[in-house]
């Protein structure tokens, strides 16, 4: 049974993520897990002292619980879809550290939440619950982008340098998402050569091997950006969903994690997969 974890702020896009998983998920066994977590709120109230606190504490849970009893009551209207299992969870927690431990205890698959939250600043391509999610926590993390309507995911764009060693256990949850659409995927290589290392010719295949129920394509360009090749291959190719793989010497790293994420021009707007290539049960 697959085991999903659902970040919510209660906000729009967190209601269109939620639309979107409910949907790409319907043929599975699921158990959703739609967390919110209110440290940050607590502190940020103005009315906060040392007297005030567990007041406000309390306050602030009791109105979570009315929250999430909307939201779940929200969900079963929209999805009554009895392979679904559906719960609520609320902590005075930071987001980052109950995720991590829920992914632990629950063995979570992946993470599905929006790109941004409350603050839904178009400037930046992740709000910084999203992007401190991508970085810390050990899991798959699917964002949504706000307002995009679900289309089954036929056509998705996976670039790599193919330099790092997949994960069988995150191949899997690419695989399983994309069978019951037949999608087609298509491998991306962005670079100035032609000739593959022999570390990258083992990774292409083992890849191919853990995806050989679906169409791969492998596709090798040469552009001066990552950034351009993709935008051009998600138009060309009208991708419904982009994967990439989060580690070191990956393209995931070069095109986000090496410039301050809250001022690059980056513009996604398909369901974005990140295969976390870090340590996992």
């Amino acid at each position: 049974m697959r085991q999903i974890l659902m970040p919510i702020d209660f906000s729009e896009n967190a209601k269109n993520a939620i639309r979107y998983a409910l949907e790409l998920f319907k043929y599975e066994r699921s158990v959703f897990y739609f967390l919110h977590t209110y440290e940050d709120t607590i502190y940020q109230n103005e009315k906060l002292t040392r007297e005030t606190l567990k007041e406000i504490e309390k306050a602030i849970q009791a109105d979570v619980e009315v929250k999430l009893m909307e939201t779940l009551a929200f969900v079963n209207e929209i999805s009554p879809n009895p392979r679904h299992d559906y719960q609520v969870l609320s902590a005075n927690n930071s987001l980052v550290d109950e995720a991590g431990r829920l992914v632990e205890e629950h063995n979570m698959d992946v993470i599905v939440m929006g790109t941004r939250g409350e603050n839904n600043d178009p400037k930046v391509l992740f709000g910084s619950h999203t992007v401190q999610v991508l970085k810390y926590v050990p899991c798959p993390v699917l964002a949504i982008p706000e307002n995009y309507e679900y289309t089954q995911p036929k056509h998705i764009l996976f670039p790599t340098n193919l330099m790092i060693p997949f994960k069988r256990r995150e191949l899997k949850l690419l695989c399983e998402i994309a069978a019951p659409y037949r999608s087609k995927i298509d491998l991306l290589y962005v670079s100035k050569s032609d000739t593959l290392s022999i570390r990258q010719e083992d990774n292409l295949t083992f890849l191919k091997d853990i995806v050989c129920q679906n169409e791969i394509q492998v596709i090798t360009e040469h552009h001066d950006t990552i950034k351009t090749a993709i935008y051009n291959n998600i138009e060309n190719h009208k991708s419904d969903m982009l994967v990439m793989v989060n580690s070191r010497q990956s393209f995931f790293e070069a095109l986000l994690m090496q410039s301050p994420i809250d001022k690059i021009s980056l513009r996604i707007d398909i369901p974005f997969l990140v295969l976390q290539n870090l340590r996992r049960q």
